[in-house]
């Protein structure tokens, strides 16, 4: 874990905060660092919890808030003071910016040799995509994911939550994390870039690897899949749809006994799992008929007590409702500091055999004098100097 780790976190929206609540959730203590307008996340409608979107209370838990003017010379002078006592730096700005504001990796480890940088791009730091917007959909479509997902010579679809910001985000918390271990046995920094594109085409893996391999090009096949029958989803007789996948000889066995047709384990058209490919819409055109007999919580109880793969299409209501996710704590009660009142949040993934509770996201700047004086030893004067001034000061200046 991470517990001896600082991270100074200058991300905003949802791919850099996410990497860096990873961390959080790692166990690393992680400063946001905001400017003047604070995260735009902060406001992102239609939802909030008093002052704050649910947006961004998805990807900032556990981590403190400073505001500094980076753009000011006291601003950055103390920024580069928080750099020497703290491990690493997360930033997500175009590729030029960093070095415009004097915080690029070679002028950060001249103040601090061993300091991780951390730096989410959208596409390639090098002209003519440096400065090419790369929101979340335009990368999707950049990567070939959308080509993939979706019905079957349909429009393209985009997946259904923004895949390529958070994906982006896990990659940079496994790159930093990394170099967090190598500076702690060498005492040199290391500078990680992961690019949002680059991440979408590594999650690619096998489709990517078949056609660099067969030329056949991977296209939309709605729930089916390309190299499995059956695996997909079928409407049962209540209009919910089930999930299925007997993958291996003894599952499609069981699966045929289980749905009152063993005969057709050994039917010559679905007898291996080639002969199934093969013939995979004539094996749901049956299943289909056989699936419309029974409601969906009906065949999934069924199946489960028999240990065979499947299981109901859930809404994000009721999957966040499930017994395994209320048993493995995936929905928390964390208390807001400012009102006191309980707000529901996502849990942690990561378990760990001595639990950690992560603080409710932070206030704009409402950490930024004990920051400053814990880390860097600032006077109550000095840090009045230096604290950029609130949102609201800002508009009535």
């Amino acid at each position: 874990m991470l517990q001896s780790v600082k991270v100074l976190d200058l991300t905003w929206v949802l791919g850099g905060p996410f990497g860096g609540q990873l961390l959080a959730q790692l166990g690393a203590e992680v400063i946001k660092v905001e400017p003047v307008s604070g995260d735009p996340a902060r406001e992102i409608p239609p939802h909030y919890v008093g002052d704050l979107s649910s947006f961004f209370l998805s990807v900032n838990r556990g981590k403190r808030s400073i505001a500094l003017d980076l753009k000011s010379e006291a601003g950055l002078t103390a920024f580069y003071d928080l750099v020497r006592q703290c491990d690493a730096v997360l930033y997500g700005f175009a590729p030029d910016v960093p070095r415009r504001l004097g915080i690029d990796y070679e002028r950060l480890r001249e103040v601090n040799p061993a300091i991780v940088v951390g730096e989410l791009i959208g596409i390639h730091d090098d002209a003519p995509y440096q400065r090419a917007p790369a929101y979340d959909l335009v990368v999707q479509a950049l990567s070939g994911v959308m080509s993939i997902t979706g019905a079957p010579d349909g429009e393209p679809a985009r997946v259904g939550y923004q895949i390529a910001d958070l994906a982006g985000g896990l990659y940079l918390a496994l790159g930093v994390a990394g170099a967090l271990y190598s500076a702690g046995t060498t005492g040199r920094g290391e500078k990680v870039q992961v690019s949002l594109l680059d991440a979408q085409l590594g999650l690619l893996t096998w489709q990517a690897q078949n056609y660099l391999i067969s030329g056949d090009e991977p296209r939309a096949l709605g729930s089916r899949s390309p190299n499995i029958a059956p695996s997909e989803v079928f409407r049962c007789r209540d209009g919910r749809y089930l999930a299925v996948s007997p993958t291996g000889t003894s599952y499609w066995r069981a699966f045929c006994r289980a749905i009152g047709s063993p005969e057709l384990a050994d039917d010559t058209r679905f007898r291996d799992r080639y002969s199934r490919l093969t013939n995979v819409e004539q094996l749901a055109e049956i299943l289909r008929a056989i699936f419309l007999t029974r409601d969906a919580a009906d065949w999934a109880k069924h199946f489960f007590d028999l240990r065979i793969p499947a299981a109901p299409v859930l809404t994000v209501p009721e999957a966040l409702a499930q017994e395994s996710a209320q048993l493995r704590a995936m929905v928390e009660q964390v208390e807001d500091p400012e009102s006191g009142e309980r707000v529901h949040l996502l849990g942690n993934p990561i378990k760990y055999a001595d639990p950690q509770d992560l603080r409710y996201p932070p206030r704009w700047g409402a950490d930024t004098a004990d920051v400053l004086a814990e880390l860097c030893g600032y006077s109550a004067e000095r840090i009045n100097a230096v604290r950029a001034r609130s949102k609201q000061e800002k508009g009535t200046a």
